[in-house]
């Protein structure tokens, strides 16, 4: 892809607005300026064959809360990128987008738009997109364009198309054309023909804000607070297909594939900023009649069968019901269905398990995974161990599963020993010396675990009522995410950061700005709701930590 093209996206936001001398004319005209500020009117000049489109809020109020969040240090990084960007953006100009363009900007919508022909015979194989700018202030563009006019190294060439002017401007090999539509918005393109069909679609040709599947979403939107920006995309597997035919290296995508795609029809997701955090909302619109997938809500009882130093968890239901939906739509694909044999056969052959009674067939209720904090044992090498805990009604199935473990573990010559822990009895696949390696037992009648280390398994039974689900960060990190839902997948912050330290940089500090960043995380929570087969909700909330300024 040529440069020019490639590094759009970035610059043209400010940069392609930066057209000249004519400009100031058409964005003063008598027209009132209308719906200029909202993702609906934007989308009523997007042509209708668009495969997706975000809105960014350019509301100072939603963006300056974020100023509320952070360390000192985090703030003044972000502040540094924003102040690189906008030098990046506006060049050795004198433009500043605090005073010449923030006044009167009203939201910025990036359509992705199918490639247009370059030749009769052949396809662009490139992105295509187009930028729609609200104009808020007719006092404050016309300020602006004039500054323009100051602007040196900057090329302009205009031409008229169905009645409006279409502004080529070049500056350092970058081109851009642009539009100005009724005093209500500019067009902003790095195809004269993209800029040519948004026309079309202003002069009445069909529109993104009336096609099927956009008008709904793009009404509705999503429900956060701060609204920061707001994606939405009408037919999810025709976006699909169309991009990977963009990607030259990737291969086209399979019927099969496409069918599965084929059971979303739709979603638009929103991210904004509130008391908690970051928060980031997704609805998904799915056909009800190809949705194979039977949600459940999760009680999440089983939260608090975790200790409180449980820093990591993810939680569902039912994963059996999981495995059969997976067995059924794996029809279609002989490469998985192969692979699944081959699994069952080298399980009954090594380990004398079967993969659908043994393992899958009892569990039918809530689980979870965990990882747990822990400085005790071989786990203080590594500095937590793991946890797998299942609610069953098939325990009878369970306990047979688990005896042919031990026997397995019997046969790798591990010390199979009982304990009783808290009034429970244990039983620990034990190396010479260095303690439990596994350990697994009923936490009561309907309840199992497995844990990786003994200190894990310790913590498991007899937790003295410190358990997850009264530890203050999972609180505050979950506490407000859509009830009931499937799960959570939770993440605390401080305890993952020490890890990464451990691990991932050999025990050498964290670079400083990584550092800040995580620094000001306190954690991440996501869940997933489905309130009918044809609808299903995702949440995600970064929480981030009170400023310390």
């Amino acid at each position: 892809m040529p440069e020019s093209k490639s590094k759009f996206l970035v610059p043209a936001i400010s940069t392609a607005i930066v057209v000249a001398g004519g400009i100031a004319a058409f964005i003063y005209l008598k027209a009132p300026l209308g719906d200029s500020s909202s993702p609906l009117g934007s989308a009523k000049v997007v042509p209708a064959n668009a495969l997706m489109a975000t809105y960014v809020n350019t509301d100072s109020q939603s963006w300056n809360k974020l100023q509320q969040f952070g360390t000192a240090q985090a703030q003044q990084l972000v502040a540094k990128s924003l102040q690189n960007i906008t030098k990046d953006l506006l060049g050795d100009s004198n433009i500043s987008y605090e005073t010449d363009i923030k006044p009167w900007v009203g939201g910025v919508m990036i359509a992705v738009l199918p490639p247009t022909p370059t030749t009769p015979n052949q396809a662009q194989q490139e992105s295509n997109i187009l930028l729609v700018v609200g104009i808020k202030d007719k006092l404050n563009a016309l300020n602006f364009a004039n500054k323009l006019k100051e602007q040196k190294n900057l090329q302009i060439q205009e031409s008229e198309y169905k009645g409006q002017k279409i502004i080529a401007s070049k500056n350092k090999g970058r081109s851009t054309y642009t539009v100005v539509l009724n005093n209500t918005h500019i067009l902003l393109a790095p195809e004269k023909q993209t800029v040519e069909k948004a026309i079309d679609t202003y002069k009445g040709e069909p529109s993104f804000a009336s096609k099927e599947g956009a008008s709904s979403i793009l009404a509705k939107g999503v429900d956060v607070k701060n609204s920061l920006a707001q994606i939405y995309v009408p037919d999810y597997a025709d976006m699909a297909k169309q991009l990977t035919a963009l990607n030259p290296q990737a291969r086209p995508l399979q019927p099969q594939t496409l069918a599965q795609l084929k059971q979303v029809k739709s979603l638009v997701a929103g991210v904004g900023v509130d008391d908690a955090g970051l928060r980031l909302k997704a609805v998904v619109n799915l056909d009800p009649q190809l949705n194979k997938f039977q949600y459940q809500s999760s009680p999440a009882k089983i939260v608090g069968q975790f200790p409180s130093d449980t820093f990591a968890l993810v939680t569902g239901q039912n994963i059996n019901r999981s495995w059969q939906t997976f067995l059924e739509q794996s029809k279609d694909y002989p490469e998985i269905k192969q692979g699944v044999e081959q699994t069952r056969g080298q399980l009954k052959q090594f380990v004398n398990l079967d993969l659908d009674k043994d393992i899958f067939s009892w569990m039918d209720s809530e689980f979870a995974f965990g990882a747990v904090k822990s400085s005790q044992g071989w786990l203080a090498n590594v500095g937590f161990g793991g946890a797998m805990v299942f609610d069953t009604s098939d325990r009878k199935t369970a306990e047979a599963t688990f005896t042919k473990l031990d026997d397995l573990a019997k046969k790798q010559s591990l010390n199979i020993t009982q304990r009783n822990i808290g009034g429970r009895n244990i039983t620990e696949w034990q190396i010479p010396q260095q303690g439990a390696l596994v350990a697994h037992g009923w936490l009561d009648q309907d309840t199992v675990f497995l844990a990786i280390g003994g200190p894990v398994a310790e913590a498991l039974t007899d937790n003295k009522g410190k358990t997850l689900d009264k530890n203050d960060t999972f609180t505050s990190v979950t506490g407000s995410l859509q009830k009931p839902n499937g799960g959570y997948f939770y993440l605390d912050m401080d305890n993952t950061s020490s890890l990464i330290t451990r691990f991932a940089t050999a025990g050498q500090p964290l670079p400083p700005d990584a550092s800040a960043i995580l620094a000001s995380i306190r954690g991440l929570g996501v869940t997933v709701n489905s309130p009918d087969k044809s609808t299903s909700q995702m949440e995600m909330l970064l929480a981030l930590k009170p400023s310390s300024k």
